[in-house]
């Protein structure tokens, strides 16, 4: 079934849409939180938390790219459970990786004023993005947006982990190099 007509069940409030959304995307959002989380059964119940998000998220959205949006929200509430699993534990997990590796770029302690400002930093994020070659785009893309190990990387691009590690690293730098540049504070 395509997309819009998922998102035409969600607006006629067909339960259908679940059912579709679930064998269209079901594997992807697992993905994703079986990424963040490392743990079959937690990644179940954001998955399963993903439909009745997207239940109650449309109306009133009517996303275009209904990958991108079950997406986000299960990636948001993988992110929402692996923190409350892990409020007293710091460990050299992956996704602690993940996003100390990120902490100098993105700071979780934004200010009122900084919160404004969000958009146009993704704008600069996507355009960064946007101009990189797109092994390293989706080299990126793969470590940040669907948290793989390093190791799943260097497989996905048959290269080394040190390759990977190398070239994120240098990633981030031009990243933050370009942020500072146009005035953000790092």
């Amino acid at each position: 079934m395509r997309d819009e007509e998922i998102v035409k069940l969600y607006w006629a409030r067909n339960e259908r849409a679940i059912s579709e959304s679930s064998a269209k995307y079901g594997s992807y959002c697992m993905t994703i939180a079986g990424n963040i989380l490392s743990d079959d059964e937690d990644a179940k119940e954001c998955v399963n938390d993903t439909w009745l998000h997207a239940w109650n998220s449309m109306p009133p959205q009517k996303p275009s790219f209904l990958s991108s949006f079950l997406g986000k929200i299960t990636r948001n509430l993988s992110f929402n459970r692996y923190r409350e699993k892990h409020r007293a534990k710091r460990g050299g997990n992956n996704i602690t990786l993940i996003l100390e590796e990120l902490e100098d770029i993105v700071s979780g302690n934004e200010s009122p004023e900084e919160a404004i400002l969000k958009n146009e930093l993704k704008n600069e994020i996507d355009n960064f993005l946007s101009a990189l070659p797109d092994t390293k785009k989706y080299m990126f893309i793969r470590r940040y947006w669907y948290a793989d190990s390093i190791a799943e990387i260097a497989r996905r691009f048959a290269t080394t982990d040190n390759n990977v590690s190398v070239t994120l690293s240098r990633i981030r730098k031009e990243l933050r190099s370009q942020l500072r540049g146009r005035g953000y504070i790092i």
